[in-house]
């Protein structure tokens, strides 16, 4: 009898997308844990230097003091001549005769530069000879006329053809002066422009010539001031070449309009200036009183952070001593110091200094440099070494 001997089945092979399937399920496990440890490591670190005692902020500071200021306004301008323009030729020609000095002194008539005129001189004559022999013709007619010899026409056609002829010699003696070119106001001239032989346009430039007494300074105010500002009104000027003195000048004319664009308006003083000490173009400084003063806590324009929101100044305090506190790690300086962000309200400024006139008292100390760096509470450490201007009259060599 024979035995049957029952066949064993070979092992299942786990097919190849398994294996990529488990493949992928252990790599996606590694990375995983990868990602979680360096989560894990970034979350302390974070919170590592999160509780890290920041270092304190070194500024200098001012203590905020109370002085009384007078009801003034300030403004920049510039000095204008009463009279000022470049003298031109109002015909062409070649310039025969230059009768001036760069920088001379003139009076309104006195001859500057004289153009060839030969051409122009000799038409002349040949028009007034021209002149002459029509207005005889027309004497002649008239008698003609009046003898009734010959007719009324006749005659008023010869005294049309002596008014032409006379006018055309005007004409000519015009064109001649227009050529003699003169100072048209008293004043000052600049720099002379042309030369001898020269051919000059009309409309060139010969020489500039400002009158300097009087002289104008031309300055602009916001719209604000302008019932504040009345014709007559004293007005102080102060320019920087003649530092330490100041001019005196009067108001003559205020702009009655405001500029829709700068919401200003445009006032003109002006003062005597015989020695012409003072020339146009220059820039000037103006001061003028409202009539008006008041008490204000002043400090330096740099201690307040200007900002749409409201302007406000860090004040500094002592800071607070906390029982148990770690002292600061080896090599930072300890705070010394904390800032409390205050707002205030800012008035008039005067040089480096402006005036608040709600939120701060006489004798608080506010930080005057560094304030991009601090936050409320921030702890700093003072030193005044180096202090911003805070003048009220600054000279520009300490700017």
């Amino acid at each position: 009898m024979a035995l049957r001997t029952s066949s064993s089945k070979p092992a299942r092979q786990p097919s190849f997308a398994r294996r990529m399937i488990l493949m992928l399920i252990g790599v996606a496990v590694i990375f995983g844990g990868v990602f979680a440890v360096k989560a894990i490591m970034g979350k302390a670190t974070n919170d590592f230097f999160d509780n890290m005692p920041q270092p304190p902020v070194e500024v200098s500071t001012f203590e905020a003091r109370s002085e009384r200021w007078s009801g003034t306004a300030e403004a920049v301008g510039t000095l204008v001549a009463d009279n000022g323009t470049d003298v031109t030729t109002e015909a062409g020609g070649v310039v025969q005769q230059i009768a001036f000095e760069s920088g001379q002194a003139v009076r309104k008539g006195d001859l500057l530069v004289q153009l060839n005129t030969a051409n122009e001189q000799a038409q002349l004559k040949a028009l007034d000879t021209a002149a002459r022999l029509a207005i005889t013709q027309r004497d002649r007619w008239r008698e003609l006329g009046d003898q009734k010899l010959v007719s009324r026409s006749e005659v008023d056609e010869r005294i049309a053809d002596a008014a032409t002829t006379q006018a055309q010699a005007d004409a000519q003696r015009a064109l001649i002066a227009q050529k003699t070119i003169r100072a048209p106001f008293d004043g000052v001239l600049g720099i002379r422009q042309v030369n001898l032989g020269q051919y000059i346009n009309p409309g060139d430039p010969i020489v500039g010539l400002q009158a300097l007494d009087p002289i104008h300074v031309d300055f602009t105010l916001p719209e604000q001031r302008m019932n504040e500002v009345a014709i007559g009104a004293p007005v102080r000027l102060e320019v920087d070449a003649h530092p330490g003195q100041a001019f005196e000048a009067k108001v003559t004319a205020v702009e009655p309009s405001v500029d829709a664009n700068t919401r200003n308006f445009k006032v003109r003083a002006t003062l005597a200036n015989p020695a012409g000490a003072l020339r146009p173009g220059t820039f000037g400084r103006i001061g003028f009183d409202l009539g008006q003063s008041r008490e204000l806590v002043v400090v330096p324009q740099t201690a307040v952070s200007f900002n749409p929101y409201g302007n406000s100044v860090y004040v500094v305090v002592e800071a607070p001593k906390q029982a148990g506190a770690e002292p600061a790690p080896e090599g930072m300086p300890q705070a010394t110091h904390v800032v409390k962000q205050r707002f205030v309200t800012t008035g008039p400024t005067r040089g480096d200094l402006v005036g608040i006139t709600d939120g701060l008292k006489p004798g608080e100390v506010v930080v005057t440099s560094g304030l991009l760096r601090l936050r409320n509470d921030a702890g700093v450490t003072i030193n005044n070494k180096v202090q911003p201007a805070a003048q009220a009259k600054p000279e520009p060599e300490n700017r």
